[in-house]
């Protein structure tokens, strides 16, 4: 079950122990065959040293709800935890391995998802070695298309590169037959790749970097699957809540929230708007980001300007200056009044400590707009994809 966390927490209470990676299966020696392969992963990135290993037997009810009799837990040890992650907060976790590792950042990034996946509140599961080690390319891969993204903003158009897509209106945007679903992604999303900025959401575009990440992998690791994927995406696009269901699993909830500042590079999450006024503004319910390490959020529209916490807490708030109503009665915002109202509150210091207060609260409830920030309680990441053991699967048309 997901660990409850609420701040403050007083100092005399003991800090909750991370519940990290655990690899699972029926039967022991092959828990921990599975075991001694990610042992070797964590020594190959210079981890092992850092991390601890339990073995569990489950009772019947446990191994019944986790799909195995046995788990290896592996997990950042409780001194290195209360010091490179303190109430799990992973936002400071590069600069301590590029000072450990340096001249090593395309590695760093690498190892930095795995020590948040060590460090993690609820755990990570995997059937296998072979399943996490995925996990973490899809990740890096992720953060890797999310820092090339950008978009042209626009709440009303869409379009895509006409020489890889085509629309209709009851399969929404397609691949053209024989084009590759990795080069149409990319087309779409990525400025250099096409010398183009095309129109569409940014909840779109977590869907295109996301499915990027995804077929990337299976090109690597499940090839039938992205046979698979490719037929379907050049049939009718999964979107939306479908999406959702389909290539992510989400952790945490409502009743059992995140540490506000726990993040794994290459998920995805959501800043929600907590100004209900400036909410009703098409496109500016929220913001859907992906966590790029290195206590970065990526920008969807200038994508060589990526958001702190801090940068993006203050965009958000100040959202509510430059809503206005437009001659057809529609709400909208003027982003050049926001951006001013930005840069002044970031040359205050202690004007940004009071936004921040207000904004890195945990959110309430849709439709609640009372006293909650706009942290999410919840993260996204995607399911299992390896041969034997993945569980995306992909839907008929």
């Amino acid at each position: 079950m997901p660990i409850s966390w609420s701040f403050p927490v007083s100092s005399s209470l003991p800090a909750p122990q991370a519940a990290g990676i655990e690899i699972f299966g029926a039967e022991p020696t092959a828990v921990a065959a599975e075991r001694d392969r990610a042992l070797a992963y964590l020594r190959e990135l210079g981890l092992a040293d850092v991390a601890e290993i339990q073995d569990e037997k489950q009772d019947e009810k446990q191994a019944s709800e986790k799909n195995g009799a046995w788990l290896a837990r592996l997990r950042l040890r409780p001194d290195i935890a209360a010091a490179w992650t303190p109430g799990f907060d992973t936002t400071g976790l590069r600069p301590l391995l590029d000072q450990r590792h340096p001249g090593d950042p395309e590695r760093n990034l690498e190892r930095e998802i795995v020590v948040a996946l060590l460090a993690a509140p609820v755990a990570f599961r995997y059937p296998s070695h072979d399943e996490l080690a995925a996990a973490v390319r899809i990740k890096r891969d992720i953060v890797q298309a999310a820092y090339k993204t950008e978009l042209a903003f626009d709440t009303e158009q869409a379009e895509r590169p006409a020489d890889y897509w085509t629309y209709a209106e009851d399969t929404g945007f397609t691949v053209l037959p024989g084009k590759s679903l990795i080069e149409a992604l990319r087309k779409a999303s990525q400025p250099e790749d096409s010398g183009k900025l095309y129109s569409f959401s940014c909840y779109r575009a977590t869907e295109y970097v996301t499915l990027l990440g995804i077929a990337q992998e299976l090109a690597r690791s499940n090839p039938a699957l992205l046979a698979q994927l490719q037929r379907r995406w050049e049939t009718r696009a999964i979107m939306s809540g479908l999406f959702h269901d389909v290539f992510l699993r989400e952790y945490g909830s409502m009743e059992a929230p995140l540490p506000p500042k726990y993040y794994v590079p290459g998920d995805r999450l959501w800043f929600r708007n907590p100004d209900e006024r400036s909410a009703d503004a098409e496109g500016f319910e929220g913001s859907w980001v992906f966590y790029l390490g290195s206590g970065l959020f990526n920008n969807f529209w200038k994508h060589e300007q990526p958001f702190t916490l801090t940068t993006k807490c203050v965009e958000i708030y100040h959202w509510r200056d430059g809503v206005y109503v437009d001659a057809a009665g529609k709400t909208r915002l003027d982003e050049s009044i926001v951006e001013a109202k930005v840069r002044v509150s970031l040359a205050d210091p202690a004007e940004v400590e009071r936004i921040l207060k207000l904004m890195v609260r945990l959110r309430e409830p849709r439709g609640v707009y009372v006293d909650g920030g706009c942290i999410d309680t919840t993260r996204e990441c995607v399911r299992w994809v390896c041969p034997g053991t993945a569980d995306l699967v992909i839907p008929p048309a």
